[in-house]
C-alpha cells in the first residue's frame, strides 16, 4: 500500500506523517508532496518518499498520485489569507487532487475538513447527519470552500473511489501554538463559552482509522475529544489573567462548534488518547 499525504508542512500534516510512518507495516510506503525540498527532508529521514511540487500544479499532481493506493489530503489555506487563495487551495486544488487520484486508480481518498462547515449551532452537539448551514460567527471563505470541496469530492464516489471525510475541531498539542492563539477569540467570549478540541495524537488516530478501515457506515466523521473547555479554562491553561470585563460578555450560541464523536467511536472504535486538554496537560503533551 502506497499512501500519498499532502499538506505535510502544516500544523496537522507535520505531526500526522511521523505517526503514519511509525505504524506502517512491511511493504507499506508513504509519499509526501511538498513545495520545498528542504522541508521534505525530515520526512525523507523517517522513510517517506518526497515529491516536490505545488498542489495546484497539474503535472505535480499526476506525479504525486502515480501508483498510489490511497490519499490523505491535509492541505489547507486557513487564517490570514485572501479569499481567493482559500478557494484555490481548499476547494479547487482538493477537487483536482481527487480527480487526479481517481484517474490514477487510487482506491481511497481521505479528505481533512473542519467542523466549522456546520455553521450555526443546533441546540445540541453537531452530528454528521446535520446539513451544512452557512452563516453565524466565524463563517467565511475557509468554511465555505471546505464545504464545497466535500460536496465535489463525495460526487466522485459514484465513479469508483472511496471518499472519507474527517471533520476536525480546534486542534492543539505537541507544541502547536494554537492553544496560545485561542485567546484571540476567547478574549471576546462569555466565561462559560466552550471550544471543541482534539489533540494532534487523536487527529492522527482518527485519520488512520479512516484510512485503514475496510468499510465505514458513512463517509463523514467528526474527530473530536470528549470534553470541550470554557473560555475561562483557556486562560487558565495559558497561565494568563482573565480580562476584567469577561463577566459582561454573553454567549449567543452555547452549542456553536460543539461536535459529537459518537459515530467514530461506534463505527471505528475511536477512543481519545487525550479525552480533554486537561488530561493532555497532565501527560505533558501540550
Amino acid at each position: 500500500m502506497l499512501t500519498l499525504v499532502t499538506g505535510t508542512t502544516g500544523q496537522v500534516g507535520k505531526r500526522f506523517v511521523p505517526r503514519l510512518l511509525a505504524q506502517r507495516e512491511s511493504g507499506e510506503q508513504v509519499r509526501v508532496l511538498v513545495r520545498d525540498a528542504v522541508r521534505g527532508e525530515p520526512f525523507a529521514e523517517l522513510g517517506a518518499e518526497v515529491v516536490v511540487g505545488d498542489l495546484r500544479d497539474e503535472d505535480a499532481l499526476a506525479k504525486a498520485v502515480a501508483g498510489a493506493d490511497a490519499v490523505v489530503n491535509v492541505a489547507a489555506s486557513f487564517r490570514g489569507v485572501p479569499d481567493e487563495e482559500a478557494w484555490a487551495v481548499n476547494r479547487d486544488a482538493a477537487v483536482e487532487l481527487g480527480r487526479a487520484a481517481l484517474a490514477s486508480g487510487v482506491r481511497r481518498f481521505v479528505q481533512v475538513s473542519t467542523g466549522m462547515v456546520y455553521g450555526v449551532g443546533r441546540g445540541r452537539p453537531l452530528t454528521e447527519d446535520d446539513e451544512v448551514r452557512p452563516g453565524g460567527q466565524m463563517w467565511g471563505a475557509y468554511n465555505e470552500s471546505k464545504a464545497a470541496a466535500e460536496r465535489e469530492l463525495l460526487a466522485l464516489v459514484g465513479e469508483g473511489m472511496q471518499v472519507r471525510i474527517g471533520r476536525l475541531p480546534f486542534v492543539y498539542g505537541d507544541g502547536d501554538p494554537h492553544l496560545a492563539q485561542s485567546l484571540r477569540w476567547a478574549a471576546h467570549w462569555a466565561p462559560a463559552q466552550r471550544l471543541q478540541m482534539a489533540h494532534h495524537a487523536d487527529v492522527a488516530q482518527g485519520l488512520l482509522r479512516l484510512l485503514y478501515a475496510p468499510a465505514v457506515s458513512g463517509p463523514i466523521y467528526n474527530i473530536a475529544d470528549d470534553a470541550p473547555v470554557t473560555a475561562v479554562e483557556l486562560y487558565q491553561l495559558n497561565g494568563v489573567e482573565l480580562p476584567a470585563d469577561m463577566h459582561t460578555h454573553t454567549d449567543p450560541d452555547p452549542w456553536f462548534g460543539i461536535m459529537s464523536n459518537q459515530r467514530i467511536r461506534r463505527d471505528l472504535g475511536f477512543r481519545p488518547i487525550h479525552p480533554s486538554v486537561w488530561s493532555a496537560r497532565d501527560a505533558g503533551a501540550l
